[in-house]
């Protein structure tokens, strides 16, 4: 399920892919129209399915974790921290698998 919701600080629109166990997979980044981020999640649905859209990498903590890149490199979404690069590999596969037929919910209305 994607979830759209708007940040109480600057009032700048994101959304977030849960998987099937309400866990969070993906956040992306803040958009300034609620247009704009629903482009976003178009953008998931359009490049989650090719293996060569993620990128690994690690946190200065030392915790895997991966972005999704849109054709042209620009970051549509990270992920969480994983506790290990097989955990992280899983998180990718859920982004490709839930994002296809994932429903929208918008917490902003």
């Amino acid at each position: 399920m994607f979830e759209i919701y708007q940040s109480t600080k600057n009032k700048q629109f994101h959304f977030r892919l849960k998987a099937r166990n309400h866990q969070i997979i993906l956040t992306s980044q803040a958009y300034k129209t609620k247009a704009s981020c629903k482009a976003g999640i178009k953008s998931v649905q359009k490049n989650a399915s090719k293996p060569t859209n993620f990128t690994l990498k690690t946190a200065k903590n030392g915790k895997p974790y991966f972005t999704l890149n849109a054709r042209n490199g620009e970051v549509i979404g990270s992920s969480q921290m994983y506790r290990s690069p097989a955990g992280r590999k899983k998180g990718m596969a859920s982004v490709a698998s839930n994002s296809t037929s994932a429903e929208i919910t918008d917490l902003t209305q």
